[in-house]
Formats: C-alpha cells, structure tokens, sequence
C-alpha cells in the first residue's frame, strides 16, 4: 500500500509499504478516505523536535472499517469512522472522566501513527473509534472535511474553548490563527461567547476567523496586543483566553489579556515556554487544558453539530492533495500557503 513516510527534516515521500494486519485483538483496519497534515507535524517537519527516520506520519483520518480483531464488538466492516489521534480503552479513570487523551491503558500510549496512507492499524478499536452515519458518498466534499476536522483539531479547538469555561455571553480572546486558533473561534461561537477576540495577523486566516465567528480582529503582539485588547474591553480584559500556540510570548499575552478571575484554556503544545505563576496567583487566574479528548467531545457534541450543520470546521482545509503529493502537503503549510493540507486517499 502507499504511505507518507518520514525521511528527513524538509523530506516526507509517499513509499510503497506492507498492509497493515491485526496484530492484537482489540485492534482495526481502517481503510483512509481523507486524512490531513497537523499543525504539529511542521515541528518535525522543520527540524525543531526529533521524529525518527523512516517512520509512518500523520494522526488524523476517516475510512471504512475493513477488519476487526476478536475482541471488537461496536464497530464492524463497512463502517464509516472517525479514527481521532486518541485511542483510548474507555475503561480507566482518565477516559470515564472525559479524558481520553491521557488514557491509563498502557496499550494507548504513544500516537498512533501512520494515518497518512491507505491502510491504518487503529488501536483500542471498539471504544475509541467513532461512528459516522451512512457512508461517505452519502456526503459532499465540505461535509467530509468537516468530519475529517473532528479527528483532531476541531475538537482540539473545542477542549481549549471548554477548558477555559466559555459560556454565553462572554468575551473571548483567541491566541493563534492556525487551524486549532481557528477552530477555537469557532468552539466559541458554539458555546455561545458574545465576543471573540482573534489575534491574527493574516488576512486569509482574519477572512475565516470572521467567518467564524470573531467579532475583533488584533494583529499586534506582546505588550502592545494587551494594550489593544484592553482597549476593546474597557480596560476589563476578556472572560477566557483560549491559547492555541504553545509559545512563551502567547501564553504570557494570554494571561495578560483576561480579567481576575478568568481562565487559560490551552491547547498549544509547549515549546520553551515560562509562565509566571505568581502573576497567576494575584490575578486568581487559572490554566487548565492539555491533550485534547476527541472520543469524548465529538460523541457528546462535535458530530451532531457537524451533521446539524451548526458548524463547518472543514473550511480550514484550504488545499487539498493526494498521497503522491505529500510532499507538496507539508510544503504548503510550511510555507503558509494552505491554512491546512487536506490528503484525499480514496
């Protein structure tokens, strides 16, 4: 089967590889209709963090079940499904608690990779994958990505904007315009924030973000975005910051930008960053959020709202490609050509 495989940093290619078989029997085989390049995959891509060489990439897709091992019982063959970037046993503390993203299972842990190919092996099968009505000609392209969006950075978006307890009516300041920063908008929009502040310096990604729900756009950054944010808020700061970065300036803005009392939902994988917690201390600000929990967030609320059509999270998938094409994929974010790199596999 073809697979994107990781050569060197600058470098994935699409190489002909073995099928992946059932090797446990909680485990599936999920034949990919679309998978997508992650924001976070760029960190590899680029040299920043290690990755090993010649291993399997990505972390997001839909397909059809085509095999299922022994012990999987709530997914069969010819099944449409989301198979999120989590895959939790739905037994432990962490997944009953909504958590599945810090499962306990020791089979879980790890990404499981290889997402980015015809063939996936999906760990934890029967709880973690999700079920999608009908099958994919059942739905049009937008719909697809929209559904694709639910394997990771909408619900990504979507634990940040939960995490910092957004409510109605409140008003938000959304940290980053990547895909994640743009699906924060939109999870605010969903629970009902009257104002969402989206710190943004591209026009495209501004263009969306409005789209979406953000009634103010901030470009600047550092001291003087906190000053344009306290601006636009009277000099009150916002009721929840969603960080969706992972840097030292974004969440030290973030903080800086919420009235006493608020919460940092974050989401940005951390790199290098230093927040000062005494600040936290006097402003009775808190800081929750992490790895997000999918499985959980897209049973209870993301897949009814894409089917209902209340949200259209696929409109961050800007270009799309195929898997000869992976290079081109990475390339396109890398150089912020595409908000996000779409692969259509089947």
């Amino acid at each position: 089967m073809k697979a994107g495989v990781f050569v060197e940093p600058g470098k994935v290619e699409c190489q002909e590889i073995e099928k992946p078989t059932i090797e446990k029997d909680t485990d599936a085989i999920i034949k990919v209709v679309r998978a997508c390049v992650c924001g976070s995959d760029l960190w590899w891509f680029r040299g920043i963090s290690e990755r090993p060489k010649c291993s399997l990439t990505g972390h997001e897709a839909i397909g059809i079940v085509e095999e299922v091992g022994s012990d999987v019982t709530n997914v069969k063959p010819g099944d449409f499904v989301i198979a999120p970037f989590t895959h939790g046993c739905g037994k432990c503390a962490a997944c009953e608690a909504g958590f599945d993203g810090n499962c306990m299972d020791p089979a879980s842990k790890g990404m499981n990779a290889g997402y980015q190919a015809e063939y996936l092996n999906f760990r934890n099968a029967n709880w973690a994958l999700i079920k999608i009505p009908g099958q994919p000609e059942d739905y049009t392209d937008d719909q697809l990505n929209s559904l694709l969006a639910l394997a990771d950075v909408m619900a990504t978006g979507y634990h940040a904007a939960a995490s910092a307890e957004v409510k109605e009516g409140d008003t938000v300041v959304v940290m980053g315009d990547g895909a994640v920063g743009l699906c924060g908008v939109l999870s605010a929009k969903l629970l009902g924030a009257k104002r969402i502040i989206a710190m943004s310096r591209h026009a495209d990604r501004q263009k969306l973000a409005r789209e979406f729900g953000a009634t103010d756009i901030v470009p600047e950054r550092g001291d003087e975005a906190v000053k344009k944010v306290m601006e636009i808020t009277d000099g009150n700061g916002a009721d929840a910051a969603l960080e969706c970065v992972g840097t030292e300036l974004s969440m030290n803005t973030a903080v800086k930008v919420v009235r006493p009392g608020a919460v940092v939902g974050r989401v940005g994988v951390p790199h290098g960053e230093d927040v000062n917690t005494a600040e936290l201390f006097w402003q009775n600000i808190g800081v929750r959020g992490g790895i997000a929990s999918p499985i959980t967030d897209d049973r209870n609320v993301l897949l009814n709202a894409v089917l209902q059509d209340k949200i259209n999270p696929g409109k961050i998938f800007t270009k799309s490609f195929d898997l000869e094409h992976i290079q081109d994929a990475y390339e396109a974010m890398d150089k912020r050509e595409a908000i996000k790199s779409v692969l259509v596999i089947d």
